[in-house]
């Protein structure tokens, strides 16, 4: 009676193992054959020497998946039996790339290497030998082995099982042995038939090759090469961009070729995901590249333009949507709360700096999302700096088109290989596939990957590398203009310009302003204003409201980061000027004392946004209201300035003259919790830093222009070295702009102008 083989009460593997060791030969019709599966039994075919009666014939069947079949089972015409040439020749190729594609499925073993290598050397010395029939579909699985036993030479195994490790050993399959001879010789009478047909194709020399160009290849394969296919497969999406999309004529000669290729792949990003984020530095055309996609949308896709912008930048949007016809309206951005709500549908929106929207909760952000929303509209940002101090600037843009629970096809991987997707299941709830998860990331990579899909950014050095070309005479580096003419990319080179600094004179400024006390003051500062979240009480009096849980959940618990960056924004703020550095050291001052008067008081205190990027001067360069989580350019009302206070009592008097305007006309601009939800440590640690602080304005005193040895120097500069020249002075704040220019007035420079972000046209200045 036959065995069975059904790999639950007895697997096929082992006595196909037992015959093999008593084996001198073997035949093998399978319709798979898994390339991994074969280190089963390879031992025991390595001890065969590989001439034609001491080998092992593999046959593989042309197997179709089940649709095929229940396809051509149903089909109404007549099927053709036949095969030729180009036919068998397409099979052929297509069960070569099958077999690749075997070896880029599942993780790598040492263990699959080493039996990869062992087949591709049996494979060469004739050991095995691999067939592909192509005349039909072959289904058939059968093992024949022949042994030197004068009594029962041949040993077969028919049934389901093909040669792979699941089919051997693992999944429900039916075998049966076949010890009666004459049976044994009947099956290999048709395995011999099918062996010896016509369209029966060797394929063991395609079998060596895929595997020795494979990751189980005996040769180490260069670094190099690893190098060229990984950044081959990260820039399929831009080589997919440049020759999909086509320039309009109007921009033909008007655009370097770099220009052409970040504006081709903006439009293949805008096109398959929505949105698009052209975040090139300052000064290579982002502009104009922005025009040209927006044109490409138009033109193709007959959509209109809405186009945001800062209020000083509608000037010069204005001159390109004439220029290069665009359909398109111009807003600023000043108005969007006041008339997006009731405008037209424009399709394509494309917003100018966007970095400025970063505050989720401000009115202007929310009446952009929901117009983008609302309108299903494509949307292309432009920023020169979309990432400021944290990564969070980036998703709060990417969120005005993409909705933080979409599936966008990739995961914050290095987040996950910490905690584990369960964990991270567990901790967020929330789609790993999505801008939520990636904002639970702290990792570069991870934002990396994000940002391949959604941004084009290239910086100067970028294209000068791989878009620039070199004058032999000079070896400067330019680019060609449409005309013929180059454009050379500028040698800097910086040069130090130094004043005095008399540490032994008293009324040295910059002396008293860099000594160790006011140094050692502000690096011992608490700044308790920017970790509220650890002074909560964990057990208020009474609860918080459902309002004031939500402001709660926001606060800063990671108050070091802030802090530090606190402390880096007043050092920056001394470097610009001393002028500039004073006005922080009170403005920070009397901030505290509102947080006082309220807490003395019992009153609510106003939180505003918190985070990082109210201390960066790219977007606070005025050092505006730390609470304001957004100015509002349709009120009138701003912040008292606070020149001339010296003394706590002038504080306090101004602290609660400022906290008035918050709790009345400002108070919109803020979310308010009570006090008492509160420890006292928060009083007593803003006191201290209040202390400190007026202690460093009392060493000091008022700023003194005439004794400022940097603005002498400067103005030495201007008058003489460098007299009757055009000079650009640039500054990280708005406060020196505005100290300068009236100094510089003062003392006789009439042909002058100031320029800051809240210029209306820096252009014409220029």
């Amino acid at each position: 009676m036959p065995r069975i083989f059904d790999n639950i009460d007895q697997s096929l593997l082992p006595a196909l193992r037992e015959t093999l060791a008593l084996a001198d030969r073997a035949d093998f019709c399978v319709g798979y054959f898994n390339l991994r599966g074969w280190k089963q039994i390879d031992t025991y075919i390595e001890r065969w020497s590989g001439e034609p009666d001491r080998c092992c014939r593999l046959l593989v069947g042309m197997q179709r998946l089940p649709q095929d079949d229940l396809r051509e089972a149903y089909t109404i015409l007549g099927t053709h039996n036949g095969i030729d040439n180009q036919t068998a020749l397409r099979f052929k190729q297509k069960l070569a790339q099958h077999f690749r594609e075997q070896l880029m499925l599942g993780v790598p073993t040492n263990a699959d290497e080493a039996g990869l290598r062992r087949l591709a050397m049996q494979l060469k010395a004739g050991k095995v030998v691999v067939k592909l029939f192509l005349r039909h579909a072959l289904h058939a699985k059968l093992y024949l082995l022949f042994r030197p036993d004068p009594i029962s030479p041949t040993v077969g195994y028919l049934g389901s099982s093909n040669l792979t490790f699941a089919g051997l050993s693992q999944q429900g399959e039916l075998n049966i042995d076949v010890l009666d001879q004459d049976a044994c010789q009947k099956l290999a009478h048709w395995f011999e038939e099918r062996w010896e047909d016509h369209w029966c194709v060797d394929i063991s020399r395609e079998l060596v090759t895929i595997i020795e160009e494979s990751w189980a290849r005996e040769a180490a394969i260069p670094p190099y090469h690893i190098y060229l296919k990984m950044a081959y497969h990260l820039s399929q999406e831009a080589r997919t961009g440049v020759s999909e999309f086509r320039l309009p004529h109007d921009f033909g000669n008007k655009l370097f070729d770099f220009q052409v290729a970040a504006v081709k792949i903006a439009a293949h990003h805008l096109n398959k995901r929505g949105g698009v984020l052209i975040g090139d530095v300052v000064g290579l055309g982002k502009t104009l590249m922005a025009t040209a996609v927006a044109r490409i949308f138009e033109d193709d896709h007959d959509l209109e333009t809405l186009i945001l912008c800062p209020k000083n930048l509608v000037p010069m949007w204005e001159d390109y949507r004439t220029q290069y016809r665009l359909r398109a309206r111009v807003l600023p951005l000043s108005r969007v709360t006041q008339e997006l709500l009731d405008l037209r549908r424009y399709r394509l929106v494309l917003i100018d700096e966007s970095h400025n929207l970063r505050n989720r909760e401000a009115k202007r952000y929310r009446a952009i999302q929901e117009y983008l929303r609302k309108n299903d509209s494509k949307v292309i940002l432009l920023s020169a700096t979309p990432y400021n101090k944290t990564y969070l600037d980036l998703s709060s843009q990417l969120r005005l088109f993409l909705p933080e629970d979409v599936d966008i096809g990739i995961r914050p991987e290095s987040l996950l290989r910490e905690i584990g997707e369960t964990e991270f299941i567990r901790r967020h709830q929330c789609l790993v596939r999505s801008l939520a998860a990636f904002e639970k990331s702290l990792y570069a990579d991870d934002w990396r990957e994000l940002m391949r899909l959604y941004m084009v950014r290239r910086t100067r050095s970028f294209i000068q590398d791989n878009y620039a070309n070199t004058d032999p005479a000079t070896g400067r580096r330019y680019l060609t203009f449409a005309d013929g003419t180059h454009s050379y990319f500028p040698t800097r080179q910086p040069k130090t310009v130094t004043f005095t600094i008399d540490d032994r004179d008293p009324r040295d400024q910059y002396a008293l302003l860099y000594s160790s006390p006011v140094v050692d003051a502000i690096n011992a500062l608490t700044l308790p204003r920017y970790g509220l979240g650890n002074y909560l009480k964990e057990r208020p009096h009474e609860p918080p409201t459902a309002a004031e849980a939500r402001v709660i959940a926001d606060l800063s618990r990671a108050g070091k980061r802030l802090m530090g960056f606190c402390r880096t924004n007043l050092f920056k703020r001394l470097e610009s000027s001393g002028q500039a550095f004073l006005q922080s050291v009170e403005r920070h001052i009397l901030r505290n004392f509102v947080y006082l008067h309220v807490l003395d008081n019992d009153q609510q205190l106003p939180i505003g946004t918190q985070d990082a990027s109210l201390l960066d001067v790219r977007s606070t360069d005025a050092d505006r209201d730390l609470f304001a989580p957004e100015e509002d350019e349709d009120n009138n009302h701003q912040e008292p300035d606070v020149l001339w206070l010296h003394t706590e009592a002038d504080f306090r008097r101004r602290a609660g003259e400022v906290y008035a305007q918050y709790a009345g006309p400002l108070k919109r601009r803020f979310r308010w919790l009570r006090a008492d939800h509160f420890l006292p440590q928060l009083a007593s640690d803003l006191r201290a830093d209040s202390t400190s602080l007026l202690a460093i304005l009392q060493q000091c005193g008022d700023w003194d222009p005439d004794r400022d040895a940097k603005l002498k120097t400067l103005l030495r500069l201007i008058a003489h070295e460098h007299q009757g020249k055009k000079l650009i002075v640039f500054t990280q704040f708005a406060d020196t702009v505005h100290y300068l220019t009236a100094q510089l007035q003062a003392r006789g420079v009439s042909r002058l102008a100031a320029v800051t972000g809240d210029t209306d046209n820096p252009t014409q200045l220029a």
